[in-house]
């Protein structure tokens, strides 16, 4: 169980600019079939502009293929979809050019430098050699790799390998990035960094959609979690409000006095008592009505209290409790195949 946290109501988690009302992604009824087995039923999405959105799902939800569908890389069997106001089925190209992907795997090429997979990628974008030479530059300098230009990929911690990655993503200068999985493999210190990173990204206006493995990540970073299960959205909000789905939410009071604990737990009945401590556990989701609520009922009898805490649960007892699975990063999302992804210790600069 973890304390309810604070959050801005008007403003991205990923900075302080008020949340645009225009979706970068607008989706409905959208489905994937492969032969008799169907990957994704239906399912609609809407993600604001300047957001961060996180999809989540146990292995074979279909949250791969929902990326692979949204970036054009795969065709949908039915649905209405547009992205960055670009219609998916019949504008792929212009899609393309708005969005960037950072996958579970590495564009990186370890045997070009950080320099020149940059200048590739910046090639492979149709700018001219004077842009993409700039742009190669700024990027370098804004995530920390000018130094190691000119050394080869091969060199580099799984840390830095994926700020590179990530940096071939904006030479096109996205206005849409999907990070599948951006920070697995990554030490602590490495995954916030790629946090602080993502942040930056939103603040200056660009949409995150993310898919990740942890849940911690998706709590700490997304506006709006979806949970997806066999093909199906079964739950959408903030991360507060997903954990007031789940029971098992508590408010704990803690009083001045032994003779407020008692007043207060003969009034509220169905509590946890803790005479050591001073304290009630009151079964409630912490919501504003409800605290407004136990609060007038406990000041009308005259009752002071000294704190209040709320205590919901965290987003591992929501994936449980959604899914029925445990949280497992064994398997590709949607295949069931072993991704190999390299989660060997990581010592980033």
């Amino acid at each position: 169980m973890t304390p309810q946290k604070t959050r801005p109501a008007a403003a991205s988690r990923g900075g302080t600019t008020p949340r645009p009302t225009r979706p970068a992604i607008a989706a409905s009824g959208l489905r994937k079939s492969y032969a008799d087995h169907v990957v994704l039923d239906g399912i609609d999405l809407h993600v604001p502009e300047g957001t961060i959105f996180s999809l989540l799902g146990p292995n074979g939800a279909g949250k791969t293929t929902t990326v692979q569908i949204l970036s054009t890389l795969i065709g949908a069997d039915a649905g209405d979809v547009r992205v960055v106001g670009h219609d998916l089925a019949t504008e792929p190209d212009a899609v393309r050019a708005a969005i960037g992907v950072t996958g579970q795997f590495s564009a990186v090429d370890n045997l070009l430098t950080a320099e020149e997979n940059l200048r590739l990628m910046a090639d492979l974008r149709h700018l001219d050699r004077r842009e993409g030479r700039r742009r190669a530059t700024e990027l370098l300098e804004r995530f920390d790799l000018a130094a190691v230009a000119t050394k080869t990929a091969a060199t580099f911690s799984g840390g830095m390998r994926r700020r590179l990655d990530l940096a071939m993503t904006l030479v096109g200068d996205p206005r849409l990035i999907f990070l599948d999985e951006p920070t697995t493999g990554l030490d602590p210190r490495s995954r916030r960094g790629m946090w602080r990173i993502i942040r930056e990204l939103v603040a200056g206006g660009v949409t995150i959609f993310l898919t990740t493995q942890y849940l911690e990540e998706a709590d700490e970073l997304a506006d709006r979690i979806a949970v997806l299960d066999s093909g199906r959205l079964v739950a959408e909000g903030t991360a507060d409000e997903l954990k007031r789905m789940v029971p098992g939410g508590h408010i704990l009071l803690r009083f001045p006095g032994a003779a407020a604990l008692d007043a207060a737990a003969g009034m509220l009945g169905d509590t946890v008592r803790d005479d050591s401590a001073l304290t009630l556990q009151v079964p409630g989701d912490g919501g504003a009505r409800s605290l407004r609520a136990l609060l007038d009922r406990l000041d009308r009898a005259g009752v002071e209290v000294d704190t209040l805490s709320v205590h919901t649960p965290d987003l591992d007892d929501v994936f449980l409790a959604l899914t029925g699975h445990p949280t497992d990063s064994d398997t590709d999302s949607d295949t069931g195949r072993d991704t190999g992804t390299d989660t060997g210790k990581d010592t980033d600069r």
